[in-house]
């Protein structure tokens, strides 16, 4: 594999770039985070309690909240219907974990509300987590046994990753305007500190459009590389 990757060029000229772009996506995600995580809101409300105010103010009551350890690890779980709230967000009063909190309980609000996306991502995940998992197996099979038949399976598994990706987009750009609405109509912040919550949000959605234009580079990088070995 090292081998693979350090002669083929393009995964210098199209991959790499495209994970610079992404780890820098990374790396302002987590500086924004840490900024407003250090900047308290003046109504001094709690990441599990804005969660549960923004349930409330959508009618949902049967989503339980839990604390969970790690750093960024929050998430709401559809399977057990509970959001779970990282360490620095949980008790946290700061701007940036209300924020968060509030995203997370946008994706509750979405499936109780029957949000046509989060269906939707729910209902291919299966399959693009079988793409994902056995995609490059048979695409770098493909290349190097010179198989259109393994690089095209390959290449279609790999296809539906990235379709999975793409429909996480809106899902998750959804869950975040629906936190910052609901954290204005609800009070739980200052149009000020709305402002801050925002940027956390944004900073974190485009994690995600980093990701899919990672897999989108990957796969224009094995299309282009399978078609230089055609034509030698």
């Amino acid at each position: 594999m090292p081998f693979f990757y350090y002669y083929d060029p393009y995964y210098w000229m199209i991959l790499v770039p495209a994970m610079l772009i992404a780890l820098l996506a990374q790396l302002n995600v987590s500086a924004t985070f840490n900024r407003y995580s250090r900047i308290s809101s003046a109504r001094g409300f709690t990441g599990a309690q804005a969660a549960e105010a923004v349930l409330r103010a959508h009618g949902v009551y049967d989503v339980r909240i839990e604390h969970v350890a790690g750093r960024l690890s929050d998430h709401y779980d559809p399977r057990t219907n509970v959001i779970r709230l990282s360490d620095g967000v949980y008790h946290s009063t700061s701007i940036a974990s209300v924020g968060v909190a509030a995203h997370e309980a946008g994706h509750a609000v979405q499936y109780a509300q029957g949000y046509g996306p989060i269906k939707l991502r729910t209902a291919i995940i299966p399959v693009c987590n079988i793409g994902s998992q056995f995609s490059i197996i048979l695409i770098i099979l493909g290349l190097f046994l010179y198989s259109q038949t393994l690089f095209g399976l390959g290449v279609i598994l790999f296809s539906l990753a990235v379709v999975g990706q793409l429909v996480t987009l809106p899902v998750e750009f959804n869950a975040s305007h629906r936190a910052i609405v609901s954290l204005r109509e609800t009070h739980l912040l200052q149009e000020e500190e709305l402002r801050g919550a925002k940027k956390v949000l944004s900073a974190a959605a485009m994690t995600y459009v980093a990701a899919l234009l990672v897999s989108l580079a990957q796969l224009l990088r094995f299309l282009l590389a399978f078609n230089s070995r055609r034509r030698d």
